[in-house]
């Protein structure tokens, strides 16, 4: 297991709400992280394993990825840029409360002339949109409407410099691609922690518009044989999913878990109700 910090490092949390965070299951990833010094997440999202990590071990090297540009792109800038990029959620902030739904639709419309004003629509947006939920349409355009929030915290300036910190500590690469690229450089005793998109439970229980191109079956079968190819290569590879039939045959053979987890997004909230989620690991603890 990585040894803990002997000095307290940059505490930090997702800047971001995002569907499939790991928040809730941090300390159950927490007993099953392997030792390493180097660590890869190729579908970061709001990223909460890395916070964690960063927080609580000691010194690593992270190379940080996702499918979803303006995602990567908004954790780039709270890396470089993160005092400019307060200044404009600030301006957000106050515009938001003067005119709730006429501001955020107009943002939401908005076309952002810098990486800094992309990052701070998209923040805007997932701290006010339906759920914090991040969907978009087939031409890739984002379609979620306003969210029921009396006062959304827009600027947490705390906590954006926080993330900073921990994105600092870490030398964390961020980069925009496919995971399969962005695990091309992945070596033996690397740890790798992989969250894609869940299979689903059901039919209506599918949601995998993070991106234009979504996540499908065959998607899923193409992930199993890259967790494959990551053991041959000596990687250590823990992966979240949901536990369906498909994925269970996937990874048989395996060390497999189940925990229990609660999605807070959902359009239903008649739908936040529990279900197991499947750990596959192939290092021993």
């Amino acid at each position: 297991m990585q040894t803990l910090k002997s000095q307290s490092g940059p505490e930090s949390a997702p800047f971001v709400k995002w569907a499939g965070g790991k928040t809730q299951l941090l300390a159950k990833l927490d007993a099953q992280i392997p030792h390493f010094t180097r660590y890869f997440e190729p579908f970061l999202g709001g990223g909460a394993l890395f916070f964690h990590l960063s927080s609580s071990r000691s010194q690593f090297s992270a190379q940080l990825s996702d499918a979803n540009r303006e995602l990567v792109n908004s954790y780039n800038v709270v890396k470089h840029d993160v005092e400019q990029l307060i200044d404009v959620l600030e301006r957000h902030e106050k515009n938001y409360r003067r005119a709730p739904a006429e501001y955020y639709y107009r943002l939401r419309s908005a076309q952002p002339v810098s990486d800094v004003e992309s990052a701070a629509r998209f923040i805007a947006l997932n701290k006010t949109c339906y759920n914090g939920l991040y969907r978009v349409n087939r031409s890739g355009t984002f379609n979620v409407p306003i969210g029921r929030y009396r006062n959304p915290a827009i600027c947490d300036k705390d906590q954006l410099r926080r993330a900073n910190a921990a994105l600092r500590y870490s030398e964390a690469r961020l980069t925009a691609c496919d995971y399969k690229q962005a695990l091309r450089k992945a070596r033996a005793g690397d740890f790798v922690y992989l969250d894609p998109p869940f299979n689903p439970l059901s039919a209506t229980a599918h949601f995998v518009d993070y991106t234009r191109n979504g996540f499908g079956e065959k998607d899923q079968i193409e992930l199993a044989q890259v967790f494959r190819e990551l053991d041959r290569k000596g990687c250590k590879v823990l992966l979240s999913n949901s536990s369906t039939k498909l994925t269970r045959e996937l990874y048989r053979g395996w060390e497999k878990s189940r925990v229990r987890v609660v999605r807070a997004i959902s359009c239903k909230a008649s739908s936040r109700s529990g279900y197991c989620e499947l750990l596959v690991r192939n290092y021993a603890l």
